[in-house]
């Protein structure tokens, strides 16, 4: 019983119904391996281990009383900019050190409906900027494959968690691959959904067009649940859209027999590891053995511009978006200046790491007088063309496969100092993050012992064949569940 950890959270859901063990011994494991590896991993900000051992105990008495989810009692890493009541939420920044939120999120008033476990606040890069955790307040966090490698960014904390059996699933954020390229470089399955399916009201904002909230998790049936579970409409947020929310669960274990798969020749870059090339092609091969038509002819020329796109659109939103942090309302405050306007300019200063400070000037830049339209809307016009590439593509195929990074993972500080050879670590996952669409990155084996990520994409609201693929191909490859040997 002592390493409950190690179930996915569907095993773990069964078990718990057949009353195998109880919800507070299997929090009691996760927060055992927490203690035994956080300081070597650091995938967590805050660790809320009485509040966990708390919902842990009503999620008994769900099961007690027949009221339980699947998720009821699952202990889970929650990403550090998804607002919790009465805990601490920080954007791995110091500028919202000392924040305690008076409301909850969206999302997290689903999770806990649903009577999930909240282990702690997941570590990730400042304000969600960046591509490999090194760029929070609070320390890199680790790869669980090899501590001396980064986890991937944003959303690294909450990969390395998951991975590192800290967590048996967690949520996380994508703005251009956030989700997808940890969940990659960690051996996690990640989802980044359709732009407007689940709700941003609660999320700390960075790019408000392209942020969405979305799992990260050991298989994709884990996935699947979690992104049930917080996905829908909700008022509060008016990019939420009606559109009904499928049961993904109901395509798990479908077949894929003549599914249309595009791979687009854009993708297989001369920068690419001729190991995670190796991998890709042997997931082409098993798709077709499983009877898909694969088709590698197929051309998205603006993938190109995806990564200027982005690097425009997404620093003049955070540019506004951050604008907020004054150090008068809420936050860190510096208030040792002679005047209100040297107060403000010293908080930011101080209270913001390098990258976001370099985001916050570029996007400032780019929205400026006299650059609005050479920039930002040359950008939004390209980002149209994208979309409508894509669009053009799904006549044609039900979904798109890509390698969701170029590389395995990293070491750590190999590219902190380099922010284009950082930039280029989300190369294949920006596209479908300007266009909107959904995306999930699945293991496809191992390169020097490292994980591989394919990425699968889907048209808006696709979700559900996305889901369809990408349980046939996990189940092909023997099943998800592969946990370091940390």
């Amino acid at each position: 019983m002592t390493e409950l950890w190690r179930l996915t959270a569907h095993d773990a859901h069964e078990k718990l119904r057949a009353k195998e063990f109880t919800a507070v011994e299997l929090t009691e494991s996760v927060l055992e391996r927490v203690r035994a590896v956080e300081p070597k991993v650091n995938a967590y900000i805050t660790v809320t281990e009485d509040l966990a051992l708390q919902q842990a105990r009503e999620a008994d008495t769900k099961f007690a009383t027949g009221t339980a989810t699947p998720l009821t009692g699952i202990p889970l890493a929650i990403k550090d900019l998804i607002v919790t009541k009465g805990v601490r939420t920080t954007a791995g920044s110091k500028i919202l050190g000392n924040f305690i939120p008076p409301y909850d999120s969206h999302v997290y008033e689903n999770l806990r409906r649903a009577g999930a476990v909240m282990v702690g606040k997941a570590n990730m890069d400042e304000f969600a900027m960046g591509s490999s955790t090194e760029h929070s307040a609070y320390g890199p966090s680790h790869n669980p494959w090899d501590l001396d490698l980064v986890p991937g960014g944003s959303s690294g904390g909450s990969a390395a968690a998951v991975a590192a059996g800290e967590a048996l699933g967690a949520l996380g954020s994508d703005t251009g691959g956030s989700i997808r390229q940890p969940a990659s470089l960690c051996g996690n399955v990640g989802f980044d959904p359709t732009y407007g399916r689940v709700s941003r009201f609660g999320i700390i904002a960075f790019g408000s067009s392209l942020d969405q909230v979305g799992p990260i998790a050991r298989d994709v049936e884990d996935a699947a649940t979690l992104l049930d579970c917080i996905s829908g409409h909700d008022p509060r947020d008016s990019t939420s859209n009606p559109e009904p929310v499928a049961d993904l669960r109901h395509y798990l274990g479908r077949d894929i027999k003549g599914m249309k798969i595009g791979v687009p020749k854009e993708y297989f870059i001369s920068g690419m590891e001729p190991g995670v090339t190796a991998r890709i092609e042997e997931a082409l091969k098993l798709f077709e053995h499983l009877g898909c038509v694969v088709d590698r002819e197929l051309s998205l020329p603006s993938t190109e511009h995806a990564l200027a796109v982005y690097y425009i659109i997404a620093p003049s939103e955070a540019s506004a978006n951050l604008a907020r942090y004054d150090g008068v309302k809420y936050g860190y405050s510096d208030r040792s200046r002679g005047s209100m306007w040297e107060n403000m300019e010293h908080t930011r200063a101080d209270g913001f790491g390098e990258e976001v400070k370099r985001r916050i000037m570029l996007g400032t830049y780019a929205l400026s007088a006299g650059y609005y339209d050479a920039y930002y809307l040359k950008a939004q016009k390209v980002r149209t063309v994208i979309n409508r590439e894509f669009q053009a593509a799904f006549e044609k195929y039900d979904v798109v496969v890509t390698p969701t990074t170029p590389t395995v993972a990293f070491p750590l500080g190999a590219k902190l100092n380099d922010p284009y050879a950082m930039y280029l670590n989300d190369i294949y996952t920006l596209p479908s993050s300007v266009a909107g669409l959904p995306a999930i990155s699945v293991p496809c084996g191992l390169s020097g012992g490292l994980p591989v990520g394919l990425q699968i994409i889907g048209n808006f609201f696709d979700e559900p064949r996305i889901i369809q693929a990408a349980h046939a191909f996990e189940q092909a490859l023997g099943g998800g569940n592969r946990l370091p040997g940390l």
